[in-house]
């Protein structure tokens, strides 16, 4: 396959969903898998739903992702600009509708919204109870197919607010072959006649993606199955303008489900798992969604879960890096079903995405998060064998703090239920002995640590594994961490003595 190109086209209303997301990804892949271009176009063409900031946002993420376009706004390209809303100011848009108009294939609507209203209150029926603006209708609006060409001229001339609709024809079928599903056909008298151009001249997404599509040599595009209703009305602008031999390949790929059917934005609030791949507060409410790059995910693993939602690789594979899946990528493995989302599974690809990769491709992450609860890290090299020690603990990077934190500080609690039911006066002379051991140590190693702990415990007759519970609840503060005896050794003599005498004196109320 040569000379690929795709493209992603988010319209910059909010947060980038899941669903974005994974379009973006299988974008990519497929263009890197084969040596083609991946391009990202904003479609602006709806401006009262444009937000601030969300176009920077979609940015953003994609950077976090790692899956950065070739050509865009920010990337530049031979097939700019990149912006719907530039495309507009060169008229790029209203030539293609002219033309429709003129061969027959579109029309002008001069309906004002007060009209449209009526006609959908009085053409309601129990069978029909959503009148649309279609074949059946048309004839009885006020547009240029009931008015005279003199009375469209006069209109145009006068600056009468009107749109451009397609003139859907009656009784064809319109067919395309899908990657995913196969071949999908579609009765045309079925499908409303789309507005193609709005009354301020800027084109809607039916026509503006067709001729954007066509201008920048898209070979390949997919999207959502929810655009499928929509294929007639492009398939046939492809065939007015440019010919269906034009066309690109086209996939519309499967929704991503939730616990309650599509996965919405607003689930995330309400089962209390991240929809967004980062945080994104809506200008509008100033309302703050959480992301996964700040619930603590990797990208590594974020890409990982996402391409795995919906297709596969045909084997027993889980964790793949982002070469893996470029190389291994197809369209023909992507499934035609909806992929549930599941936050549990996503949270264990995290976990083992953690424990695969060097700390120090995550350090600096973490490093964030200790100096944002006011512990800052002087010594990169020791901070990252801590972070070796805990790693296999961690499921998000937050979780590096709660499980390291007593190597920087005295455990603000002791677990002292855990100690109590077996804490007795031989434990207590044992530990009040053991600090006087370690008081005499010079050589502060693992080894040497262990082996007076032992070789005190088996003088007073006690077992050893009796009394590491204790040790531990003393230097940690629970039930958690690395070996005891490592933590010692990390956290040294000084600190290891005044944690013993601390929890002594807690104890001994017991």
């Amino acid at each position: 396959m040569s000379n690929v190109r795709v493209r992603f086209a988010p319209s910059p209303t909010g947060g980038l969903h899941l669903g974005g997301v994974r379009t973006v990804l299988y974008n990519y892949l497929f263009a890197k898998h084969h040596g083609g271009t991946f391009i990202v176009r904003i479609e602006d063409t709806d401006q009262t739903r444009f937000v601030p900031g969300a176009e920077e946002y979609i940015f953003d993420c994609l950077k976090w992702c790692g899956i950065e376009p070739d050509e865009s706004p920010l990337h530049g390209g031979a097939y700019g600009p990149y912006r719907q809303s530039e495309r507009k100011e060169q008229g790029i848009y209203q030539q293609y509708a002219d033309q429709l108009v003129k061969d027959g294939h579109a029309y002008y609507a001069f309906d004002t919204p007060e009209e449209l209203e009526k006609m959908r209150n009085d053409h309601k029926t129990a069978e029909n109870p959503s009148p649309q603006y279609d074949h059946l209708l048309r004839m009885k609006m006020k547009n240029s197919l009931t008015l005279t060409a003199e009375e469209t001229q006069q209109l145009l001339a006068a600056g009468t607010r009107h749109v451009i609709r397609i003139k859907m024809p009656e009784g064809e079928t319109t067919s395309f072959t899908d990657m995913i599903r196969g071949e999908i056909k579609n009765e045309t008298s079925l499908v409303d006649d789309k507005v193609l151009l709005k009354a301020d001249g800027m084109p809607t997404y039916h026509l503006a993606v067709v001729v954007d599509d066509h201008l920048m040599q898209i070979t390949h595009a997919f999207r959502g199955e929810e655009w499928l209703p929509s294929a007639p009305v492009h398939v046939l602008l492809w065939k007015y303008l440019f010919g269906l031999d034009k066309m690109p390949q086209w996939a519309h790929l499967p929704l991503i489900l939730g616990p309650s059917g599509k996965l919405s934005k607003r689930d995330g609030a309400k089962y209390g798992f991240p929809v967004f791949a980062m945080n994104w507060t809506d200008p509008k409410n100033n309302e703050l969604t959480e992301g996964f790059k700040e619930k603590g995910f990797l990208p590594e693993a974020f890409i990982n879960l996402l391409a795995l939602l919906g297709w596969n690789a045909g084997t027993e594979q889980e964790l793949f890096t982002k070469e893996e899946l470029i190389s291994l990528f197809s369209m023909d493995r992507v499934h035609s079903g909806g992929a549930k989302f599941d936050y549990e599974k996503a949270k264990w690809f995290n976990h083992e995405w953690i424990k695969k990769l060097k700390v120090e491709s995550y350090k600096l992450k973490v490093k964030e998060l200790f100096t944002s609860k006011g512990i800052l890290i002087n010594d990169d090299t020791a901070f990252e064998k801590i972070l070796e020690l805990v790693k296999d603990r961690c499921t998000l990077l937050p979780d590096f703090y709660e499980q390291s934190v007593f190597f920087f500080k005295d455990p603000e609690t002791l677990d002292a239920d855990a100690v109590k039911p077996k804490w007795n006066a031989d434990k207590a002379a044992f530990f009040s002995e053991f600090v006087t051991v370690l008081c005499v140590i010079d050589d502060w190693q693992l080894p040497v640590i262990e082996n007076a702990f032992k070789d005190l415990a088996t003088a007073k007759n006690i077992k050893p594994g009796e009394l590491q519970l204790p040790l531990r609840i003393m230097l940690v503060g629970g039930k958690f961490g690395p070996p005891v005896f490592v933590i010692a050794e990390t956290i040294g003599k000084d600190a290891t003595i005044k944690r013993i005498n601390t929890a002594l004196a807690i104890f001994a109320a017991f």
